[in-house]
């Protein structure tokens, strides 16, 4: 989808939950949209601030906030680290790496129905769904990564 396409696209879902596409809303959509790595609120902050310095990091929530509740981004949760933010809507999951950190979305595959995957109570509804799943991203899963993490231990 091409940037003004999904611009457009962003400003119909706003006004359809009863929000404005503000200037800011639309620098921290396109913070995200530009590198996809999952940022917390404060490096969204951060990367906006570069072009509207004039932003505070409230306004920066409130409009992840807002762009949240319109399903134009989603909230990425890993115990109690900071909430992360993810603009990737298809339907996937999130791996956190336990050593570096990083999150990488996770697609579902074409035949990856949740009635098939789990073993759901019969006649539930699934609404919503978040799957996350922890390890070691290949870089740090290389074996000269692996050994000096036992050195650690």
């Amino acid at each position: 989808m091409s940037k003004k396409a999904e611009t457009k696209s962003c400003n119909d879902t706003i006004h359809e939950n009863g929000f404005r596409f503000t200037a800011q809303r639309r620098e921290v959509f396109d913070a995200l949209m530009a590198k996809r790595d999952h940022p917390t609120a404060v490096e969204v902050f951060m990367r906006v601030k570069e072009k509207m310095p004039s932003i505070s990091l409230a306004t920066v929530y409130n409009c992840l906030e807002t762009l949240t509740e319109c399903d134009l981004v989603k909230h990425v949760n890993l115990d109690r680290a900071p909430s992360r933010y993810c603009a990737n809507r298809e339907p996937h999951g999130h791996f956190f790496c336990t050593e570096c950190n990083a999150v990488f979305d996770v697609p579902m595959r074409e035949s990856g129905r949740l009635e098939k995957t789990w073993a759901l109570p019969p006649k539930s509804v699934v609404t919503h769904h978040e799957v996350s799943l922890r390890g070691l991203c290949p870089d740090c899963a290389k074996p000269e990564t692996i050994s000096k993490q036992k050195q650690k231990v």
